[in-house]
């Protein structure tokens, strides 16, 4: 009946790894064969956090990135070039070519030079990189790629920073081409004038056996970056292996997906008058099937090159838990506050080791769910890394030795020769523009405009009510044992656990379009967090509105309306949608489609949402409010969660989802998982007016035992507030702001069409409902209650508790079930158990 989506469960978005990371630097920043030596050695002594394949050689990865050691690679240069001796900088490209396609190679060779040469650089040549494949196990051999690098010199008159720009740009557009070609096995591992990166499917000992290079006693550099990668549920690669470009990672990004969405959408705003007329290259920021690890390499590695320094980029992407740290620096907390304007910080647990070849440095994620220890030697050696001895010197010669904490940092530069504790790396960023005075300046508070005082929609009727709650799914069992509880103690209710009943696509009751998701969870080596315990380091607080350039700062880009929770009550609703402010306009679309419709009049419902939510954007809306009020016998609602998704990800095609943040006004959402479900896939906000109107309703009939209107909403609204820290914590995600978009969801029972339009990139493995079931699904609720709305009440429910007959859901421990498992057990006959199999069986 449903198409299935793919023959295979695998998916490279399942991937996660557990790694091994550090690096070794000279403080003083002299360049020395030592540091290479100590990098292998304390890679050597990781191996245990990578693993072997059967044939026992076979690793999951390990690599190490250094400074470039230039008259090793001069003399290389020279030798190429045909040349006596080569004086100037240069720089190296390494990279991964197919083994088994001559064609391809020479393809390849060609569009990594004339690209090069295209931006204005020249091309000494190309070296076969000497290696010694013995060394590895069997299955790393057959899938060894052919590599070569690539050694060029800078363009006239070029610093480092617009050196590394064009190389940058000549590596981009390579591998456009190269995909256009369809040479699949195409990969840069590096291409700098500072940092060459020398990586494979090895096991820890095997790195510095098969590359010859890396025994030249003219390897000689201040810094080296070292990884040991363990995959845990992945297929490790050549290309997999770290350090990338600018980073080595131990951990998971568990907001993924929303990161890269985020991204996506960001390509189409980006200005920078440092890229000029090549801005157009930079487009596809984050590459096709990059992992976790590579997406963020890419994401740090644009914001470096864009004027930024590599510290104050970090900073950027991976902020610590500033908003309820009360002793924090107030210049610290302007810069977190104004760069929330600017993304969406990378959530998850994770120590990130960092280079761009003179910063060499680490830290580590706001929860400290990484091990990151450091050694400092007398002489100005220093050690850091997953685990403490992973270089054996004498501890009498130690200057000092600790870990990073939470959200803390620390660096070395190279140039200026000096250790860079965590406060003297803030401060460096933090005092370089007045953020302080740009967000106080332009940012806008919502609880500073709206007033509890200010006019609010007429409440509906107890009538109207009732066929609003028919429409949009409500039954009574959810009110009593689900939503009663939620405003009377403000907590959510607790039930025992476990789920008899059929998964939504499989129950024979029209079930509504939050039941198709499933809520993942942190699991393989990725803790969860707790929100009780670690609420310090959460937030719901999130910035609304039209947001800049990621690449440039000026006061405008913190012109943004900042709410502190995604829970609306009416008035602020009101307040936020009619607000005098010149950087907050807010525009209202209905999200309904005729009670007469189809599937196609749904779709087409749906698409004219789209267009409308886009046509606003166009005239300056920067608050798209997507509101089902107003739904009557003509009129049935678009399920809000489909709506989200849909306005979500067609202004993302259309590059315009930056400049408008979408807000639910909705009388379908009422528990938390329907927050989470519409917040996940793009919300910014949501206003459950049928739920509030409801407890105003419940208020004046005396229903709520003793709890007045004001704490029945008071406690309605924290008891979806920390329902949701909790789903963000059993994922690991800390902030609203990450978990927004990031659709950390499973589609169990929802076709591609739907997944493709309205939740693109979510996992669905079986295919299922398509719109025209969801469109036949509204239409019955409505039915139920405009139909005949003098006789219309609320549906019984039966989810949580066993009903007789058809009247309720479908449990698989069911009263006949029950019985015949009792008379079994009581009677130990073997007709009985027959009987009690038979019957359990067929459930």
């Amino acid at each position: 009946m449903f198409p299935r989506v793919t023959n295979s469960l695998y998916n490279s978005k399942f991937e996660h790894d557990a790694c091994g990371v550090g690096f070794v630097a000279n403080t003083n920043g002299k360049k020395e064969r030592r540091i290479l030596d100590y990098a292998l050695e304390a890679l050597c002594n990781l191996a245990h956090r990578g693993a072997l394949d059967a044939d026992a050689k076979t690793g999951d990865g390990a690599g190490v990135m250094i400074q470039i050691p230039q008259p090793f690679f001069q003399a290389e240069a020279a030798v190429v070039a045909g040349l006596d001796s080569v004086i100037e900088a240069v720089a190296v490209g390494f990279v991964f070519l197919p083994s088994d396609s001559d064609q391809q190679v020479s393809q390849a060779v060609e569009i990594l030079q004339s690209a090069t040469e295209e931006f204005g650089m020249k091309v000494f040549g190309w070296r076969n990189v000497p290696v010694n494949p013995k060394c590895l196990g069997e299955k790393a051999r057959s899938t060894m790629p052919f590599m070569k690098q690539i050694l060029v010199g800078r363009g006239d008159g070029w610093d480092d920073n617009n050196f590394e720009r064009h190389l940058f740009l000549a590596r981009k557009v390579a591998g456009q081409r190269a995909r256009e070609k369809g040479i699949e096995d195409f990969y840069i591992a590096s291409f700098s004038s500072q940092t060459v990166v020398y990586k494979g499917l090895f096991n820890a000992p095997q790195l510095g056996q098969y590359y010859q290079d890396l025994q030249s006693p003219l390897f000689q550099t201040s810094l080296a970056v070292f990884h040991q990668r363990y995959s845990t549920n992945t297929f490790p690669t050549w290309r997999l292996a770290h350090p990338y470009r600018t980073l080595a990672h131990n951990g998971e990004i568990n907001t993924l997906l929303g990161n890269k969405n985020w991204t996506r959408a960001r390509e189409q705003e980006i200005t920078s008058p440092i890229w000029g007329d090549n801005i157009e290259h930079l487009r596809q920021i984050i590459q096709p099937e990059s992992s976790d690890s590579a997406a963020l390499d890419n994401a740090l590695e644009i914001l470096r090159l864009s004027g930024r320094n590599i510290l104050h980029s970090v900073l950027m992407l991976a902020p610590e838990a500033w908003e309820k740290m009360d002793d924090l620096d107030p210049e610290m907390r302007a810069f977190y506050r104004y760069h929330a304007c600017l993304n969406e910080p990378w959530d998850g647990p994770a120590a990130v080791v960092f280079t761009d070849g003179r910063y060499v440095g680490a830290t580590l994620d706001r929860n400290g769910l990484r091990p990151a220890r450091y050694k400092l030697y007398k002489d100005g050696l220093i050690v850091f890394g997953s685990e403490a001895g992973m270089v054996e010197l004498d501890d009498a010669d130690i200057q000092s030795k600790g870990r990073l904490g939470p959200g803390k940092i620390m660096a070395i530069d190279t140039l200026e020769g000096r250790l860079m504790g965590n406060d003297e790396v803030k401060r460096s960023v933090a005092s370089q523009q007045p953020y302080g005075q740009w967000c106080d300046e332009n940012m806008v508070y919502l609880r500073d405009h709206a007033k509890p005082i200010q006019p609010v929609e007429k409440p509906i009727n107890l009538l109207d009510l009732t066929l609003q709650q028919i429409a949009f799914g409500w039954d009574s069992e959810e009110l009593k044992l689900i939503f009663k509880p939620m405003i009377t103690t403000g907590a959510e209710a607790i039930g025992s656990m476990g789920d008899d009943t059929p998964l939504a696509i499989l129950s024979k009751k029209p079930r509504l379009l939050y039941s198709y998701f499933k809520q993942l969870f942190a699991q393989v080596t990725n803790p969860a967090i707790d929100s009780i315990r670690e609420k310090v380091v959460m937030s719901l607080s999130t910035c609304m509105g039209h947001r800049r350039s990621w690449l440039e700062e000026s006061p405008e880009h913190a012109s943004l309306l900042r709410i502190d929770t995604p829970f609306l009550l009416e008035y602020e609703l009101a307040s936020l949608a009619n607000m005098d402010h010149p950087d907050v306009n807010a525009h209202t679309i209905g999200c309904h489609f005729p009670a007469s419709g189809s599937k196609h009049v749904l779709v087409d419902s749906l698409r004219s949402v789209c267009h409308q939510a886009s046509e606003a954007v166009e005239n300056g809306c920067s608050v798209i409010i997507l509101s089902d009020r107003g739904t009557n016998e003509e009129k049935v609602p678009i399920p809000m969660l489909l709506a989200v998704g849909a306005v979500h990800h067609h202004l993302i095609r259309e590059g315009k989802r930056l400049k408008a943040s979408i807000v639910c006004e909705t009388g379908e959402a009422r528990d938390v998982h329907h927050f989470a479900c519409l917040v996940g896939f793009g919300a910014s906000a949501v206003n459950p007016y049928v739920a509030i109107d409801l407890i105003r309703e419940w208020a004046e009939e005396g229903e709520l035992e003793g709890v007045d209107i004001d704490q029945a909403i008071a406690n309605y609204r924290t008891s979806i507030e920390n329902g949701m820290l909790k789903i963000m914590a059993k994922m690991g995600i800390s902030t609203m702001s990450s978990y927004r978009g990031a659709q950390v969801f499973e589609a169990v029972g929802i076709s591609d069409e739907v997944i493709d339009e309205c939740f693109y990139g979510t996992t669905s493995q079986i295919g299922g409902i398509t719109f025209e079931h969801i469109a036949s699904d509204a239409i019955r609720r409505h039915q139920q209650g405009f139909g005949d709305p003098e006789s219309a009440t609320l549906d019984e429910g039966g989810h949580y508790k066993v009903l007789p007959g058809e009247r309720g859901e479908f449990h698989a421990f069911n009263k006949k079930v029950v019985q015949t498992m009792h008379k079994f057990l009581r009677s130990g006959e073997r007709d009985a158990f027959l009987t009690y199999l038979e019957t359990a069986e067929r459930r």
